[in-house]
């Protein structure tokens, strides 16, 4: 038999004449058992080298080499041999798609989720990734897996025994030795969690089968420190899988489960939406502004889903972390180094398409869905841009309210309606006034921009200058007018 190191550096026709040779081999013991476990093993391992390159290993990517491999993977082998058969059948789904509908013709789908019960961790990431794999390229019925095969208990079941890890005790108890159990642990965590996702987006309607994990999810992100950079795996996975969850536990699921709400627990209803919040900002700051439209869109997606359905108290708290303060606006909204100006300037930056409208949208949710709050909020100049694409009317009084409610606001201190600063904290212009040729240049170009807006139907505005001229304070002047 070649050793593993000569087994990984076969190639050509080497290499696949030792992958025939070793399904024959398994195949052949499948029934006839005179293999050892320690030689059926030492089979399997050689096989799981050459399943990591497609190349010249078509024998394992055909109906009967997938069939070899399920066997020792769900009906006679050891849990060493076992194990050894799905890494072969992960890599084999990996790189070859068509396989992953050969192990449902063979009727291997049901077992995968019913081996997942397994409080094994090598098994829970290997099934994971498997039953992952699955929900691509398919027909496999999650839903039929769910109900008759205990699929959404096992996953819920996997995220309590992650979850428990988190806990104060066991923190306390094990922290001494929590660092080597976490690479592992986390790769199966991480594997649950993206299959939990596929589940949910491809079937939405067993989400409440899946309450159960939602305190466990938030249980393992809070108490998990930020890393860097704040959203790698499988910080960004537990945000995604509670996405698709039912956060506002329409059947009671999550209070059956804890006796309280778990989104808004009872010992510190924002701790949740706060911590998130703060993954936000790191992030914001970690990655590239090109990678922030991919990074940070889930994080904002599930903010404002939490911002939905909070109570008062968590809203106004979300507002006062999001929205700009009144200290800010010593300076123009969007150039101090807060996270709600960082969210401002990237509601306008060209290299975030999807991320402009999210965060302009949760904006405006922020402020009651309301173009009168919206403009108070962050201005004119951050807010024109999202009312008008969205075809939401302007209220034709928008930056007097703005004005006016700024005043209130900040004792008495008006504010510039378009940039949101403070008037008594802007810089005095030193400007040469206008000449007469420059003022009937810019009285023509605001004439041509509104009569561009008043096409747009979006609002029912009236053209000063056509006003001014129809209500006779302009007048044409005579040839000698500049002397």
């Amino acid at each position: 038999m070649l050793s593993r190191f000569n087994s990984q550096a076969l190639g050509g026709r080497a290499k696949l004449d030792d992958v025939t040779q070793l399904l024959e081999k398994l195949k052949t013991d499948v029934d006839a058992k005179k293999l050892s476990n320690k030689q059926r093993l030492h089979l399997l391992e050689e096989l799981k080298v050459h399943s990591r390159a497609v190349e010249h290993a078509d024998p394992m990517f055909t109906k009967d080499g997938m069939r070899t491999l399920c066997r020792y993977a769900f009906d006679v082998g050891d849990d060493k041999s076992s194990r050894e058969a799905l890494r072969c059948i992960a890599n084999t789904l990996l790189l070859q798609p068509p396989t992953r509908q050969l192990l449902i013709d063979l009727g291997y789908a049901p077992k995968a989720a019913e081996k997942l019960k397994s409080e094994d961790t090598d098994d829970e990431f290997l099934l994971s990734r498997i039953l992952f794999l699955m929900t691509y390229d398919t027909d496999l019925d999650y839903g039929k897996l769910a109900n008759e095969h205990h699929l959404a208990d096992s996953i819920n079941s996997a995220l309590h025994r992650h979850a428990r890890l988190y806990s104060k005790s066991t923190a306390r108890r094990l922290s001494h030795c929590l660092p080597m159990q976490q690479p592992m642990q986390e790769m199966a965590l991480s594997e649950t969690l993206k299959l939990l996702f596929n589940v949910l987006h491809f079937y939405p309607d067993l989400a409440e089968q899946f309450s159960k994990s939602i305190p466990n999810i938030f249980k393992i992100l809070v108490r998990r420190k930020i890393p860097t950079p704040p959203l790698q795996a499988p910080t960004c996975y537990l945000v995604n899988a509670l996405i698709n969850l039912d956060l506002e536990d329409h059947k009671g699921q999550q209070l059956k489960f804890l006796g309280m709400n778990a989104v808004f627990p009872k010992f510190d209803q924002k701790c949740n939406a706060e911590f998130l919040i703060n993954i936000l900002d790191n992030a914001i700051v970690a990655y590239p502004e090109a990678e922030l439209d991919n990074q940070i869109s889930p994080v904002l997606t599930l903010i404002r889903r939490i911002y939905e359905i909070a109570p008062k108290e968590v809203r106004k708290y979300m507002e006062w972390l999001l929205l700009p303060s009144d200290e800010e606006r010593t300076r123009p909204l969007g150039k101090s180094d807060t996270l709600s100006s960082r969210l401002l300037r990237l509601s306008t930056s060209a290299l975030t398409p999807s991320l402009r409208s999210n965060i302009s949208t949760m904006m405006f949710e922020l402020s009651d869905k309301d173009a009168t709050k919206f403009v108070h909020n962050v201005g004119y100049g951050f807010a024109s841009g999202f009312l008008l694409s969205n075809n939401i009317q302007m209220p034709e009084n928008a930056l007097e309210a703005h004005a006016m409610a700024q005043t209130e606001a900040g004792g008495g201190v008006p504010v510039n309606p378009i940039t949101g600063q403070r008037l008594d904290r802007e810089e005095p212009r030193d400007e040469t006034p206008m000449t007469m040729e420059e003022k009937e240049r810019e009285a023509e170009r605001l004439f041509v921009l509104f009569e561009r807006l008043k096409a747009t139907g979006v609002m029912d505005v009236k053209n000063p200058v056509e006003e001014a001229i129809r209500s006779g304070r302009i007048e044409e002047l005579p040839d000698d007018a500049s002397d």
